[in-house]
């Protein structure tokens, strides 16, 4: 059994959950961090020192934490080709674009975009900043509707993990209330993913708990 440690109104825990759903992997989660707390306590510290979620610990193993690195342990314990494949070029290019998606895609939308516009009440928000997010984003996002123009998914025509890295973002920046440039090859992506059991039940949820008025 998979213990999981982490609210899911966060964006790592939903991508991690997904991770979870897809791999069909029965697990117990406990909501915490933000307004639930827990994540202070000594216990939780032992776990991991930064005081961060996600964290699991599957079956008697040690902690693991650090998203990118839980979905990797993940994969390298039950996946299967062709999200995790097992020749090394293959997995090579998928973790490349899980990592690029980390980096440049959920980094540069979180907190640049999705806090100042949610997480900010409106009195308080930095409409230039904003603008500024959204600018850099979208030539991120660029890149994406290149990849996405021409195969299926962003590392290919099958789905992996770099598609969990890169599409756990996109419900809430095509659900918040932003100004979106064009990107019809990454619309039909984002609505492939929402075809999906696992991307409905732990990505395409309510992140009112978050919001500031």
């Amino acid at each position: 059994m998979l213990k999981i440690w982490g609210r899911k109104s966060s964006s790592n825990v939903q991508a991690l959950m997904w991770c979870v759903g897809e791999l069909g992997l029965p697990y117990q989660r406990l909501d915490v961090g933000y307004t639930y707390g827990g994540n202070g306590t000594p216990e939780f510290l032992a776990m991991n020192p930064n005081a961060t979620v996600p964290v699991i610990r599957d079956d008697d193993e040690q902690p693991v934490w650090e998203t990118g690195a839980i979905l990797r342990y993940l994969c390298a314990r039950y996946a299967a080709d062709p999200f995790w494949p097992t020749d090394l070029a293959a997995r090579t290019n998928i973790d490349i674009w899980a990592e690029w998606s980390k980096l440049n895609i959920a980094l540069n939308f979180t907190v640049p975009i999705f806090w100042r516009v949610v997480r900010t009440a409106p009195a308080n928000q930095d409409s230039s900043a904003i603008r500024s997010a959204i600018s850099s984003f979208t030539k991120k996002l660029d890149i994406a509707e290149e990849r996405l123009g021409s195969r299926l998914f962003i590392a290919g025509d099958e789905f992996s993990l770099a598609d969990i890295q890169f599409g756990h973002v996109l419900y809430r920046y095509f659900n918040i209330s932003i100004d979106r440039p064009k990107h019809p090859a990454i619309q039909r992506y984002f609505e492939r993913l929402a075809a999906r059991p696992a991307f409905v039940e732990h990505v395409m949820i309510s992140y009112d708990e978050l919001r500031v008025d």
